[in-house]
């Protein structure tokens, strides 16, 4: 069957590898129909993700079919259902284990990163990673993981409906913060320096958006709250820039969620952590509710789906997709590849 394999040295190609039979007992066998590419995806490629096995098959945001079941899976996993998966793992044993947050299980390794993933025909995978999904198509399916870890992050701020919240960074990942962020009932500001994305994160439902690179954002948040500030920031970029605009602008006693990973150490004024007495908390991943939320969202069939998705490519176009894809990082959604 054909796979698709990145490097670190921006390398790809198509290689071949033996197609799963039967699955094993607990197994389900998933014939992938649309694998989407991640922003570690092109990390990888262009040799800045370490924890990324080198080569190594990329793909975590799927869009599948149900091939075949193995003995002991749940009967509502049936040959034909449309499913997305949940990419992670978890041991069991570390303490964000023991807390029940398996998301930020401490030796996860994810689908296309730390070991291989989907972005191949067929793949077999313990059935409690099998999500269905409900009446979405296949298409969809690979949109429900990077909105899900937005989704995530909104719970970790605890966003209610007398929130006003800031969403620092217009991508797949910050575009799930504003859903979940306006389904909450939250007023949601809108931060980019894409004006093609302010524009569709209105259409997402954010109430206002700004321009970082051209309006005085500082001037401009104070305005909409009143000179109180935003109540939540969540920072989806990973940029010092952005982490030290969340903890200067949110309110005293706001609540500053991290997504990003910045790539370089970051400075703080320190004194606003306590002057403030600011929460500030880290998000990874993803968890099994999120995933459901994401679902029944996207089933609504409010979502400007086809917006979010930048280009849908067949695996020999891939490398050439990559190769243009370093050349114009703002300008991407998701890429999907068409198994």
């Amino acid at each position: 069957m054909k796979a698709i394999q990145i490097s670190h040295n921006q390398e790809l190609q198509i290689i071949d590898l033996e197609k799963p039979q039967q699955p094993q007992a607990g197994e389900v066998l998933l014939r992938l129909v649309y694998v989407g590419f991640c922003g570690s995806d092109i990390n990888t490629f262009m040799g800045r993700n370490t924890m990324a096995l080198n080569p190594v098959i990329p793909g975590h945001e799927v869009g599948a079919v149900i091939e075949a079941v193995g003995e002991g899976v749940p009967e509502n996993l049936k040959p034909g259902m449309v499913v997305t998966c949940n990419p992670y793992t978890n041991c069991g044993k570390c303490a964000s284990c023991r807390n029940g947050r398996v998301n930020a299980c401490q030796y996860n390794e994810t689908l296309g990163v730390q070991r291989h993933g989907a972005m191949r025909e067929y793949i077999t995978l313990p059935w409690a990673k099998i999500i269905p999904a409900g009446t979405l198509d296949p298409k969809t399916c690979a949109l429900i993981e990077p909105m899900s870890v937005g989704f995530h992050a909104v719970d970790r701020a605890l966003v209610t409906d007398i929130d006003v919240v800031v969403v620092i960074g217009c991508g797949m990942v910050g575009m799930g913060a504003i859903v979940r962020s306006v389904t909450r009932g939250a007023t949601v500001i809108a931060a980019d320096i894409d004006d093609e994305k302010l524009s569709l994160a209105r259409e997402m439902g954010a109430a206002y958006a700004i321009n970082t690179l051209t309006e005085d954002v500082h001037q401009r948040l104070q305005e909409i709250t009143g000179g109180y500030g935003p109540d939540v920031i969540i920072e989806a970029v990973g940029s010092p820039v952005t982490y030290n605009l969340a903890v200067n602008e949110v309110s005293f006693t706001g609540r500053v969620v991290c997504i990003g990973y910045a790539k370089s150490e970051v400075s703080f004024q320190t004194k606003y952590f306590v002057q403030k007495e600011l929460d500030i908390r880290g998000s990874r991943n993803a968890n099994p509710s999120d995933f459901r939320a994401v679902i029944r969202y996207l089933e609504r069939g409010t979502c400007p789906t086809e917006r979010l998705i930048t280009r849908v490519v067949k695996p020999e176009e891939c490398l050439d997709t990559m190769r243009w894809w370093s050349q114009n990082p703002g300008k991407v959604f998701r890429i999907l590849v068409e198994m």
